[in-house]
């Protein structure tokens, strides 16, 4: 039977199952056991591999709909499932305590494999997909708002947009004060403060960092509302009137999040020159595990980009101060008291990524030990007030920044065998190939469905072994410690005015990648040693193939480690805006622009100008029939190409620059479904490339390091002019 009235959050019929249907539940996990537990030798094994893989094949090219989709996933849980079932019946007949301790090493890293697998499937099953709920047409009756900003150490340029665009927001002014906490208590930050007034508010320690930072300014404002944005996210004007209405249908909702969009590269991106052509790490995130656990009113709070309610947020204490993912912890208190939590999937505001690899790595060590502490301290599989369904999520993202043992587990698994000799399967090469690679196939044409316009085949690999050797340490660390980290801030903003490599951030991936090319080699001297042995030629064969890929993903990581020149203190946003030219001689022009900043414009002309570098004019931008004027002066004049920089803009021109260019919603909307469809052969030959540009930047940094080097070493002794003499 189906009851027709839904939980608010899902708008979905809650099922409940009668007679019929609890048989036929029961039907399926029976045949589901039977499926999973039957055993099939070589051949039979391989042929039921195949007949399925082509069934979800061609239900993946057949329809687009959700049943099909769930159904995929049965089928890939299915051959997961069967896989671990013959893996631990079939596989562990070790002979040594050598084969049982590399052996079953790589069971437990399979086990978390499978774990975190099925867990992502529980919540990417059924994305909610929620749209903005319309406002009373009467703004008196909307609520009061403050717009909290805090900061430590970022420099003013960065802070300045997000305050201009904050003020820049449509919401009545009356009923919407902005904030900057500063944490830094700069006289700069005050003075500019005062002359755009906003409201400046410091306190004598930095004690909880942020948490503590935003708990201090709570009884110092009174809106009934709270928005929250990193120094650095710049929002859109449409922000508060499109998450807003959830709060005045739902009385019981705490907190609103919506998606985090960044106008920057981060250093994977920028180093591996894909920004806007593979989504990046974080956008699975937000593009469909929020959305998938918003269904189970299961959202997190992720510290910026939100909106929150006074009196719940109060309610649980305020920002929680316990873990360094503040954010986090804070909306699991708020569904332990039986409050809502909500996503948004709209971008309403973009911000600066991290610039370079060592603060992308302490930002990601932050977030892993802050939930390992929430796992260790707030276990979500047996805290009260918690449902089942919102159990299972908050458990499957402390589970997932777990990745990096198992990662580097998987990365050196097939070296046991080519250097050690020890067998980590008792069974021959075959029986792992068909039944390991139905899950494994299964898994990517699943995730490839479910997960393609947010994450691209195989890409996952990257992102964890770039990371998993830094965050292994901190991640085991805060379960066994979980009070001993303590709060850093990622820094933004900043430039790099050359080219470099990460020696030391790498020197981790270059050992990998080494012992993996040994073992490359030393495979090639065993597979001529046993050629005529079928069972270990085949055994051979099937670990350098694993060391292979472990060789390219390696190298991949190499790559990320060549950072690349960063000289625009302000980043440039590739964008087309309508745009006009007012020479000095009245003349107008029409044309277009290629890309903005906060401090300029570049431009693209139907002709060539006679224009040169400091010459002053006006640029003029617009917003539907609105035009707005700007003093810009020349920086470049080359062919139909002009770069214009501002100065000396009134506040009030600041305030309309911004509104024309970060503030426009629809700008960040195209950037976020702005990478290329996925494709997992297009996705092995750019892995492949960057692996191959990996080898090369080691390649060319050891031949520079070595002539350093040789430069410094002292030549032989000269004689001296006395002894010419």
């Amino acid at each position: 039977m189906v009851d027709k009235v839904g939980a608010w959050w899902t708008g979905l019929p809650v099922w409940r199952p009668g007679w019929v249907q609890l048989l036929a539940l029961m039907l399926v996990a029976v045949l589901g056991w039977f499926v999973v537990t039957t055993y099939l030798d070589l051949v039979e094994q391989a042929v039921f591999g195949i007949l399925v893989f082509c069934v979800a094949f061609v239900l993946n090219r057949a329809s687009q709909s959700r049943l099909i989709t769930l159904a995929m996933m049965s089928i890939s849980v299915a051959a997961s499932l069967r896989y671990m079932y013959w893996r631990v019946t079939q596989s562990l007949g070790f002979e040594s305590w050598w084969d049982a301790s590399f052996g079953y090493g790589l069971l437990l890293a399979e086990f978390y494999a499978l774990t975190v697998l099925l867990l992502s499937y529980f919540q990417s099953a059924w994305p909610l997909h929620r749209k903005p709920v319309m406002l009373p047409a009467d703004t008196r009756l909307w609520p009061s708002v403050d717009v909290y900003i805090p900061t430590y150490n970022e420099s003013l340029s960065v802070v300045r947009q997000t305050v201009l665009a904050a003020l820049s927001m449509d919401w009545p002014a009356d009923r919407m004060n902005v904030y900057v906490l500063d944490d830094g208590r700069r006289p700069e930050f005050r003075d500019f403060c005062a002359r755009v007034r906003v409201g400046y508010l410091t306190r004598e320690d930095n004690r909880h960092a942020k948490a503590g930072n935003i708990n201090a300014a709570l009884p110092r404002t009174d809106g009934e509302f709270i928005a929250v944005f990193d120094c650095d996210h710049v929002p859109t004007r449409s922000f508060l009137q499109v998450c807003m209405g959830w709060f005045l249908k739902d009385p019981k909702l705490a907190m609103l999040q919506t998606p985090h969009v960044f106008f920057s590269p981060d250093p994977l991106e920028n180093n591996l020159e894909v920004f806007h052509n593979v989504p990046n790490e974080g956008q699975l995130f937000y593009g469909l595990t929020q959305d998938g656990n918003d269904l189970w009113n299961a959202t997190f709070y992720c510290g910026s980009c939100a909106v929150l309610r006074r009196e719940h947020l109060l309610a649980v204490g305020g920002m929680a101060v316990e873990s360094v993912t503040e954010d986090a912890l804070t909306a699991l208190k708020m569904n332990k008291l039986d409050l809502n939590t909500a996503y948004l999937a709209i971008p309403q505001a973009a911000g600066l990524a991290t610039e370079n690899l060592s603060r992308h790595i302490n930002q990601r060590i932050r977030w892993a030990r802050g939930m390992a502490q929430i796992f260790r301290r707030y276990n979500p599989l047996f805290s009260k007030g918690l449902s089942i369904s919102q159990r299972v999520c908050y458990a499957s993202a402390a589970l997932h920044f777990f990745y990096s043992l198992p990662r580097l587990v998987f990365l050196t698994a097939p070296l046991a065998y080519l250097f050690f000799g020890a067998r980590v399967f008792d069974a021959s090469a075959l029986m792992v190939v068909v039944y390991a690679g139905p899950h494994i196939l299964h898994a990517q044409l699943t995730n490839y469905r479910v997960q393609g316009k947010f994450r691209h085949s195989f890409w996952n690999e990257v992102y964890e072994s770039v990371l998993a050797w830094y965050l292994m340490r901190p991640t085991l660390a805060a379960v066994i410690d979980p009070a001993s980290p303590v709060f850093n801030v990622t820094a933004k903003g900043g430039t790099s005015e050359r080219a470099y490599f990460d020696w030391r951030l790498a020197r981790p991936y270059i050992i990998l990648l080494l012992l993996n090319a040994a073992g490359m080699i030393v495979g090639t001297v065993m597979l001529v040693q046993h050629v005529g042995d079928a069972g270990v030629f085949q055994t051979i064969l099937l670990n350098m193939g694993w060391t292979f890929l472990n060789l390219v993903v390696c190298s991949a990581s190499v790559a990320v480690a060549g950072e690349r020149r960063q000289i625009r203190s302000s980043p440039r946003v590739l964008q087309t805006l309508d745009a006009t030219v007012a020479l000095p001689g009245g003349h107008r022009i029409r044309c277009q622009t290629s890309d903005f900043s906060q401090d300029g414009l570049g431009l693209v002309l139907p002709q060539e100008l006679p224009l040169s570098p400091g010459q002053a004019i006006k640029v003029s931008l617009y917003r539907g029939r609105e035009e707005r004027v700007f003093p810009a002066i020349v920086r470049f004049c080359r062919g139909q190409r002009l770069g214009l920089y501002f100065e000396g803009l009134s506040i009030a021109q600041q305030v309309e620059l911004v509104q024309l260019t970060f503030a426009r919603a629809n700008i960040w909307a195209e950037a976020w479904h702005a990478s290329a469809p996925d494709s997992p052969l297009e996705a092995i030959r750019q892995i492949g490339r960057i692996g191959g540009r990996g080898f090369g930047v080691l390649l060319r940094e050891s031949g520079r390091e070595l002539g350093r080097l040789l430069r410094r070493r002292p030549g032989p002794m000269a004689e001296t002019p006395a002894a010419q003499s």
